[in-house]
C-alpha cells in the first residue's frame, strides 16, 4: 500500500512525481516492535528539506499520522518511506509550487547487518548533498557502473580528490590507531551516521582515496543497513570483522527506539 495524504495513490498524484523528479524524503527502518531509531531526526531532516526545496512548512504530526496509518497491517521489520512533494510542480514553474503533500511508502526490511559491501571509487558530486532528495540519477547511475564492474556499489570521490559518501550511504573508517573516522565533505548528514557520532567517540577529517585505501577498516551506515562493514574499496581489501566495527554494530542497535 503507497498513500497520498493518507489515501491510496493515483496515477494522477504520481505522475508530476516521475515527470519533475522534483521532491525530498527519508526512510525509516521500523523494528519488530515498531519504534525507530532516530525518530526525531528523521522528522527534523523532513522539516528542514521541506523548507529548502519548497519553501514550505511541514507539520511533523501530521507525517506521523500519514506514517502510522501506512504502517497498519505491516509486517515488521519493515522499512517506511516518506516523500514530500507538491503535484502542482511544473518544469516551467517550480517556485510555483509550494503545498507538499506527504507520499508514504513501506517496503520489507534485510537483517542487520548485511553482507561485507565492496565499493569502487566513482568521481560524482550530488547536487545539493545536504538535503535528501529524490534527483537519485547520477547516483545510480554511479551504483549501476560499478556493480558492472562486478562491485557491490560507489563510493564518491569529489573532483577535488577527497571521499565524500556512498550512493545512498554514509562511509565512516576506522584509522591505524583504531579511531572511527568521518570524512570531512560535502555529504548528506544522515540519521545514523548522527546517531553513531553522539554514542561513539570519532573524528572528522577530509579523506584522500589514497588516505582510505590506506585505513584499517571502512564501513557503510543508513537506516536500512545499520553499519555495514566494507571488504574492499577499488582494489584494497579491509576486514570486515575489526573489533571496532563490531562495537560499533552492538552500539548502534543499543541505541533505543522512538515511537511513532
Amino acid at each position: 500500500m503507497v498513500t497520498f495524504d493518507g489515501t491510496p495513490v493515483s496515477v494522477d498524484d504520481l505522475l508530476p512525481l516521475a515527470l519533475t523528479n522534483t521532491g525530498h524524503f527519508t526512510s525509516m527502518r521500523v523494528d519488530a516492535d515498531g519504534s525507530i531509531r532516530g525518530l526525531a531526526l528523521h522528522m527534523e531532516r523532513l522539516v528542514r528539506d521541506c523548507k529548502i526545496v519548497w519553501n514550505a512548512d511541514l507539520d511533523p504530526e501530521r507525517v506521523r499520522d500519514y506514517v502510522r496509518q501506512g504502517l497498519e497491517g505491516q509486517s515488521r521489520p519493515c522499512v517506511v518511506r516518506v516523500t514530500i512533494y507538491d503535484p502542482k510542480v511544473e518544469m516551467g514553474h517550480p517556485a510555483d509550487a509550494n503545498e507538499p503533500h506527504i507520499l508514504v511508502s513501506v517496503r520489507s526490511a534485510g537483517a542487520l547487518p548485511p553482507e561485507p559491501l565492496r565499493a569502487k571509487s566513482v568521481v560524482y558530486e550530488r547536487d545539493l548533498p545536504e538535503v535528501k532528495h529524490v534527483g537519485l540519477f547520477g547516483a545510480l547511475h554511479a551504483r549501476g557502473a560499478a556493480q558492472r564492474a562486478d562491485f557491490g556499489d560507489a563510493l564518491f570521490v569529489g573532483r577535488d580528490g577527497l571521499v565524500s559518501e556512498g550512493g545512498t550511504w554514509n562511509v565512516g573508517f576506522v584509522d591505524q590507531e583504531g579511531t572511527i573516522v568521518w570524512p570531512e565533505a560535502p555529504v548528506l548528514p544522515g540519521v545514523t551516521m548522527a546517531l553513531l557520532q553522539q554514542h561513539a567517540e570519532h573524528r572528522v577529517a577530509t579523506v584522500s582515496l589514497d588516505q582510505a585505501k590506506g585505513m584499517a577498516a571502512a564501513f557503510a551506515t543508513n537506516t536500512s543497513i545499520g553499519v555495514r562493514p566494507l571488504s574492499a574499496i577499488d582494489d584494497a581489501e579491509f576486514p570486515v570483522e575489526h573489533p571496532v566495527l563490531s562495537q560499533l554494530q552492538e552500539t548502534y542497535l543499543s541505541v533505543p527506539g522512538e515511537n511513532l
